[in-house]
This record gives C-alpha cells, sequence and structure tokens, in this order.
C-alpha cells in the first residue's frame, strides 16, 4: 500500500497543475485580441445635391414621359433619394441645373467607357444568378455595354427594354449564325419558338461559349430534350465528355437530326474505326462497312444511352 506522504505528494502535485491552468487562462483571457484596423468609411453622401426627377421632366418631358412607362419608374418608391427615378442613373443634378444644362454636369451614358456604364448598372442589377457574371463575360471583354442592348428611354420591346427584338439584336453582332438558322434542319429561332438566350446567358456564365445549364447541372440541351438527359446505365461517352455537339450542330444544318454528317455511318466511323486506336470499341469484322447498307442507329437505336444494353440495342 501506499504510503500516507504519497498521497500527500500526488495531491499537491495535482493542485500545482489545476492552478497553472487557470492562471494559463486567466492570462489568455486577459491579453489584448489582435483586430484588423478598421476600414476608413466613405463621408456620406450631400443629399442636398439631388433635385428629384420632377426637376427634370421640366427640361425633358419627353424622356420623362416614356421613362413612366418603363420598369425603373418604380425607383421613385424608394425612400433613399439618391436612388430615385432619374438621378439613380444619372447622379445628383443640382449642379446640372444650376448651370442651366449643358454636358459634364452630371453623367452622361454617351461618350463613356462600356466598363463605366456597365458599373453604373450593375449598382442595382449585380444580384442574382443572371447578371452577377458578367464581368467575366465575353460581352464585357469585347466592350460591349448593357445599353448596346437595352435602352432604358427608347427600348423597342417592352420586356427587358431591349433596343431590338431577338434573334435580329444577337444577329446584329453574330451574322456569321444567321445562315445557320436558315439551312433545312435548324432550332426554330426565326420562328420565334427558341430564342438565342433560352441556350446562352448573354450576361455572362462559366461554360464555354456563355452556355446555359439545366437546374441539375446538365447541357443545356437537355432542358428541353429531356428523354436523352439520364442517367442510363450504360451511357454513350461523348454525350458527358463532349456532349451534344460532338455529333450534332445546334444552330442548324443541311442533314436531318442535325447531324454533323449526311450519312449515320460516316459519323459514327470518326470514333469507331476498324482499328482501335481511337479508344472506342471498333467496327466487328461482320459489319460490312464498305456497302454502306444501313444506318448504325438502325439497331442501336438507344445511342445516347440505355438502361439495357451495353451496345445501345432496344
Amino acid at each position: 500500500m501506499p504510503s500516507k506522504r504519497v498521497f500527500i505528494a500526488l495531491s499537491q502535485w495535482m493542485l500545482f497543475a489545476v492552478l497553472s491552468l487557470a492562471m494559463g487562462l486567466g492570462s489568455l483571457q486577459a491579453a489584448p485580441s489582435k483586430k484588423a484596423p478598421p476600414k476608413a468609411v466613405p463621408p456620406p453622401e450631400d443629399l442636398s445635391k439631388y433635385v428629384g426627377s420632377d426637376t427634370c421632366q421640366g427640361c425633358h418631358p419627353d424622356v420623362y414621359k416614356q421613362f413612366e412607362t418603363t420598369p425603373h419608374w418604380r425607383t421613385m418608391e424608394f425612400t433613399v433619394k439618391n436612388k430615385q427615378g432619374c438621378e439613380a442613373c444619372h447622379g445628383p443634378g443640382a449642379d446640372h441645373v444650376n448651370a442651366g444644362g449643358g454636358k459634364g454636369t452630371m453623367f452622361n451614358f454617351q461618350g463613356v467607357s462600356a466598363k463605366e456604364i456597365s458599373a453604373r448598372c450593375l449598382k442595382c442589377h449585380e444580384y442574382g444568378e443572371e447578371h452577377s457574371n458578367f464581368a467575366r463575360s465575353q460581352h464585357s471583354d469585347n466592350q460591349v455595354s448593357c445599353t448596346n442592348c437595352h435602352s432604358p428611354h427608347h427600348a423597342q420591346e417592352s420586356q427587358y427594354l431591349l433596343v431590338m427584338r431577338q434573334p435580329q439584336l444577337c444577329y446584329s453582332c453574330h451574322g456569321e449564325i444567321r445562315a445557320d438558322f436558315s439551312k433545312t434542319f435548324h432550332h426554330r429561332v426565326n420562328e420565334g419558338l427558341v430564342k438565342c438566350t433560352d441556350c446562352h446567358n448573354q450576361h455572362g456564365g462559366f461554360l464555354t461559349k456563355q452556355l446555359r445549364s439545366t437546374a441539375a447541372q446538365d447541357i443545356v440541351c437537355m432542358k428541353c430534350h429531356t428523354d436523352k438527359a439520364g442517367p442510363f446505365v450504360y451511357e454513350h461517352a461523348p454525350v458527358k465528355t463532349e456532349g451534344c455537339v460532338s455529333c450534332h450542330v445546334p444552330h442548324g444544318s443541311a442533314n436531318m437530326r442535325l447531324l454533323k454528317r449526311s450519312q449515320v455511318n460516316l459519323l459514327c466511323l470518326e470514333c469507331h474505326t476498324l482499328t482501335i486506336d481511337s479508344g472506342a470499341p471498333s467496327i466487328p469484322s461482320f459489319h460490312n462497312q464498305t456497302a454502306k447498307y444501313q444506318a448504325c442507329t438502325l439497331c442501336h437505336t438507344q445511342i445516347h444511352g440505355s438502361n439495357f444494353s451495353s451496345v445501345f440495342f432496344k
């Protein structure tokens, strides 16, 4: 049995350890925390510089009348004065009024860079998925501003204040695409059944060609062609790796089903050659491809994916 002296020594050691721990925690709590220096707060804006949209109406009645018919009129409901009406976009108008008008006395959207215009619009429109990526968009990189497509005062289309109806608006820059939609087989864009912005996000995104995606993050084609979306037990690899454009031309084609080649066999043989160098399964020897007697999809009907057959039989 350990002696009484040993028990006393152990008790004293444990008491010393507890006191040391308590003193250490106390010193940590007492030590001043290192906080980041406070950021400089911008000086409050001089609200006396704002004169109100009624003052603007006196000199610009036609513009004000058009403004009342647009969604921007709702800014008049804001309680913050510098976010109301004309001055929400053009800035305070006191200097403009005192000078009797004239350029340079308030912000004018003419004669400034596309970056400045877009930055001013994004003060209100930067939130949400639609506009949040505009800074990285192809339009922004190519000096296309919001007012190239939208007109706050003289819009031709009430929806989104567009300066022109789609697809003519898109064709004004992307003229090379117009011919594709005139081909025999095409998506019905010119007919008004499909819009460019159904597939492309004109305000930017993370996918190539500024393509949109479905809610399940599938390629945008699956938004309409849901039967091709899967998931399938046996998937056709190009659908997942390269997407629909590995076989189809999305805008328009001279071939049925918007295919890249006039004959299905020739399209399949671009991957499924007579050798295995391509990495895709080669054509069996009993398929007489020299005769081109049938389309591959006559037998391999479930070419986009199958739940029953690894070779996409029905």
